[in-house]
């Protein structure tokens, strides 16, 4: 049966969040799943040729940037079946689509093959039909390439020295093989520029961060998750400035070995409980308030939508229905220590989507 979230506090009880710190093998060999949590980096042995079924198996790298007015999306994705690239640019304050551009193969079970783990240094150089699609990622800085036709990006990101970021792996009951593992890496001031013909978008790192989306799966048929995420920088009472984030990712399988769930400062994760919404948006509560709260009481906060970026792709027995709401965030969240940040019109996004691929 399909997990929903209708309502306040509907989480079942508070999670374990049980923590690997060591590198530690995720599958035996015929696809079982081993490890079941959370850590600070992507400390899990992925193999992708003990997933099955082979062609249940989805990969993907997705990155997300914006400065409140312009959002950029970049991504690929291999899904067995086959894959695509793609580059989008939508201007949020005036909720329009200036671009968006997208190159798909078919057959991607043995070609295209994305690294295993995202937070670590590597280079992706692929070129999927009339798209390049191009990453080079260092300790300290990451560079994200794509060019099709008129429209080309050049972005590259800040990335602090020992940034954490939070890597889970969230199982189904009943389903010994399969699970959802992403990495949320927050906290990545980006500059660059979209291009479009003519016609150019600059972003600059005052303003502007990126979180990338990192996903090796292998999922059910139908799902469903919200996932909300930010990055923005605070200025302490000594007029410091200091890098805040959050991820919150809920609805997706079984969480009682952990949740996707992170406060992020200064680099540093912050781990807090499950996270739920005071009301269920669907199907018309979208541009309404979005009152959210945690388990433990860590994370209060509520979201002012200005913007639904809604796209629904339905293709056969496939189909993608997304509603990303951006919107301003105020509430309270509070670190490790006890320290409690007052977070006032932070710029941030929460989306519901619901899944058959």
């Amino acid at each position: 049966m399909e997990k929903t979230y209708s309502g306040w506090q509907s989480w079942d009880k508070p999670s374990i969040q049980k923590e690997y710190t060591e590198p530690t093998k995720m599958l035996e060999n015929d696809g079982t799943l081993l490890a079941k949590g959370w850590a600070r980096h992507n400390l899990f042995e992925y193999d992708r040729n003990s997933v099955t079924p082979v062609m249940r198996r989805k990969e993907w790298d997705f990155y997300q940037l914006s400065n409140g007015k312009y959002m950029v999306q970049i991504s690929f994705a291999n899904i067995s079946l086959g894959g695509y690239a793609s580059a989008v640019l939508v201007d949020i304050q005036n909720g329009k689509v200036i671009s968006s551009t997208m190159s798909v193969f078919l057959g991607g079970k043995n070609k295209y093959v994305l690294p295993p783990k995202g937070d670590v240094p590597h280079r992706i150089d692929f070129k999927v039909g009339k798209a390049e699609f191009i990453v080079e990622a260092e300790e300290i800085k990451r560079r994200i390439y794509f060019k099709k036709g008129d429209v080309e990006c050049d972005f590259e990101m800040e990335v602090m020295s020992g940034l954490e970021n939070i890597t889970t792996i969230i199982p189904f009951k009943d389903l010994p093989k399969r699970y959802f593992m992403t990495t949320k890496q927050n906290s990545m001031p980006v500059s660059g520029a979209f291009k479009v013909g003519e016609q150019i978008y600059e972003f600059s790192r005052d303003d502007t961060f990126c979180v990338l989306d990192w996903g090796r799966v292998n999922t059910p048929y139908s799902l469903v998750w919200y996932w909300g995420n930010g990055s923005t920088y605070l200025t302490d009472e000594k007029g410091e400035r200091h890098i805040f984030g959050f991820e919150i990712t809920w609805g997706i399988g079984d969480e009682s070995n952990a949740t996707e769930t992170c406060i992020f400062y200064d680099g540093k994760a912050h781990k807090f409980d499950a996270v739920d919404v005071e009301v269920f948006p669907k199907p018309d509560k979208y541009m309404e308030q979005w009152k959210f709260i945690s388990a433990d009481g860590r994370f209060d906060m509520t979201m002012t939508p200005f913007y639904d970026h809604h796209s629904d792709l339905n293709v056969l027995v496939m189909r993608m229905n997304s509603h990303q709401v951006h919107g301003l965030w105020n509430g309270k969240v509070t670190l490790d220590d006890g320290r409690v940040l007052e977070i006032k019109d932070m710029y941030a996004f929460c989306e519901y989507v619901e899944n058959r691929w």
